[in-house]
């Protein structure tokens, strides 16, 4: 069966994004600024770059969580390729031999292929499996060997990953819209570079100062570090942190989901920050906007403030927090760097958090006093970050519009 053995293109990190660069960098496309393969940096940038969203949600059965967005997440796969004037062959069936087959096809074609798998489907992210839980990504699969029950995939680790046919069948099925759904890839459009790059610019600034294309605007921006901010330091508001993030479980939970929804996959802890300011830096000489380098070195800034969020909300003073910091992070870099080899050790990781989480239940480690100085430091280093970012998302309007 088809492999693509000299593929060995890993170093993308996120779905979108990484896999469009890990993509282009096997078949050896060239940006024309660099004279090496598109970084995975410009491809988040023309998507729309970073941003912040702070959201909460409670579903029965399950503890409440927080999901904080850093990232343009409007469509940005369709995005990035509908501003760099990339013509895509799609094929999608209902039919699981045909999406077999459509997949063989690529593959014997010399070409790795983009498929949609369930995120929670795939074993490598030991994830236990959750019937009302499911998130269809694109992956690249450059091998498959039905004989060796093996399918390579590059997908967010440095390194190969392996799961079975029988697997990669029922991921790509999860979901009805993009059952069965691959894609193959011409090259981007040099000449349409530099309007997707000032594109995904705006895209970033109007979502930090004007009212987002979805959603209310306080969650969005610049108005979202105030709203959380009150979140958290005013009991009596809906939705505040006393009413649905009281010490417990419930707090534990979601300092732990506020920890795990930003940065990629463990890398940076940083919101992305570091990615785009290396952006900008291309930017700079796509645009021929010297001033973006500024930007570049605010937003790195930034990045540091990021970094201290992080061990703010699950510091190492306060032991189960200091611990289930370590311990995801600790997960992340495993299967970074080992994929599926590191799973023993990522499932006896699980095991430890969970048990953490139980605990909270009797034995939480902050008295009410406790709970309310907690909250301030975060509120504290959330103000931090906001003054920078306000600083420098407006520095960067003034440049674009000059």
């Amino acid at each position: 069966m088809p492999t693509l053995t000299d593929y060995h293109h890993f170093s993308g990190q996120h779905w979108e994004s990484g896999s469009l660069h890990n993509y282009y960098a096997y078949r050896n496309v060239l940006a024309p600024h660099t004279g090496e393969p598109y970084s995975e940096a410009l491809f988040m940038g023309v998507a729309g770059g970073i941003v912040f969203g702070y959201f909460t949600f409670a579903y029965e059965g399950y503890d409440p969580h927080v999901a904080l967005l850093t990232r343009n997440t409007f469509d940005p796969l369709t995005t990035t390729l509908a501003r760099l004037g990339v013509v895509q062959e799609v094929k999608q069936t209902n039919h699981a031999e045909k999406g077999l087959a459509n997949l063989l096809d690529t593959l014997t074609e010399g070409l790795p292929a983009i498929v949609w798998a369930d995120m929670w489907s795939l074993p490598y992210n030991a994830f236990a499996y959750d019937e009302g839980m499911w998130g269809m990504m694109p992956i690249v699969v450059y091998g498959y060997d039905e004989a060796a029950n093996v399918v390579a995939i590059a997908d967010r680790a440095a390194v190969g990953l392996r799961i079975t046919p029988a697997e990669l069948a029922a991921s790509r099925a999860r979901v009805k819209n993009v059952k069965f759904r691959i894609m193959t890839l011409d090259q981007p459009d040099p000449d349409k570079l530099a309007a997707a790059v000032t594109a995904g610019i705006w895209d970033c600034i109007k979502l930090f100062l004007e009212k987002p294309p979805k959603g209310s605007a306080k969650n969005w921006g610049i108005k979202g570090y105030d709203y959380w901010v009150d979140l958290l330091t005013k009991p009596k508001q809906r939705m505040s942190w006393e009413k649905e993030f009281p010490a417990g479980p419930k707090m534990y939970a979601g300092l732990r989901t506020a920890y795990s929804h930003f940065g990629v996959t463990g890398v940076r802890h940083d919101g992305e920050r570091e990615h785009f300011a290396q952006f900008l830096e291309e930017a700079a000489v796509i645009l021929q906007k010297p001033g973006l380098q500024q930007v570049a070195a605010g937003f790195r800034r930034s990045s540091v403030a990021w970094q201290q969020l992080a061990t703010v909300l699950l510091p190492d003073e306060i032991a189960p927090f200091g611990e289930t910091r370590h311990l995801l992070q600790q997960k992340a870099d495993l299967f970074r760097t080992q994929g599926h080899e590191a799973l023993p050790a990522i499932h006896g990781i699980n095991e430890r958090l969970t048990a953490i989480h139980t605990a909270m239940a009797t034995d939480f480690p902050l008295d009410e006093k406790a709970v309310v100085h907690h909250r301030q430091r975060i509120a504290d280093q959330l103000s931090t970050i906001r003054a920078i970012e306000e600083e420098v998302v407006t520095t960067l309007r003034d440049i674009m519009t000059t």
